[in-house]
């Protein structure tokens, strides 16, 4: 079986399934951000935006279908390392109970290195940010409040990225100026 063929697949499919499935969020984010139909705000003295409560659920819509769209390329790359494992018929063993403890990439790291002398670090790519979707995933999937539909980084999770992929440049800078507990992204 050729198993990158099928990454290859899942990660177009990903993707395109964000792309399409974003584009009504983003475009009603830039209506009202333009004041354009059928978002142009209305007389008011109120001090809060017209259609604030519609921006920001076009927003968290958009945090959620990313959290979505993590959480299944989480999945994707425990499959492709589990579909190699089960290819090569070298079965993961008691012996690396010890790494899959901490999770299922850091034991797939192991036994590649163990077995075939494979050291992702070594790779053309950057591991951190397959180690972020790994961590984002978990994150999203395992909440810690029932108040909050946000997803959140705590302060040893910013220590082991100091400059996560997940979040764009102005919530990085933001975060740089919190000193302790969880950050939002």
């Amino acid at each position: 079986m050729d198993v990158r063929y099928f990454l290859s697949r899942r990660l177009v499919f990903i993707r395109q399934f964000y792309k399409m499935s974003s584009a009504p969020f983003i475009e009603c984010k830039r209506l009202i951000e333009a004041e354009e139909e059928p978002f142009v705000p209305p007389y008011s003295e109120d001090p809060e935006p017209a259609y604030l409560e519609e921006w920001l659920e076009a927003e968290e819509s958009l945090q959620v279908l990313g959290r979505t769209c993590i959480s299944m390329l989480a999945a994707v790359f425990h499959l492709y390392f589990k579909t190699w494992e089960r290819q090569i018929g070298i079965p993961v063993d008691a012996s690396l109970n010890g790494d899959f403890k901490n999770g299922w990439f850091n034991g797939y790291k192991a036994y590649f290195s163990r077995h075939f002398r494979v050291r992702f670090e070594d790779g053309p790519f950057r591991l951190g940010v397959l180690e972020e979707i790994v961590l984002v995933r978990n994150r999203a999937q395992h909440p810690e409040s029932i108040t909050m539909d946000s997803a959140h980084f705590s302060a040893s999770d910013l220590e082991k990225l100091p400059h996560p992929f997940f979040i764009d440049e102005n919530s990085e800078s933001l975060f740089s100026e919190i000193e302790e507990g969880e950050r939002a992204w």
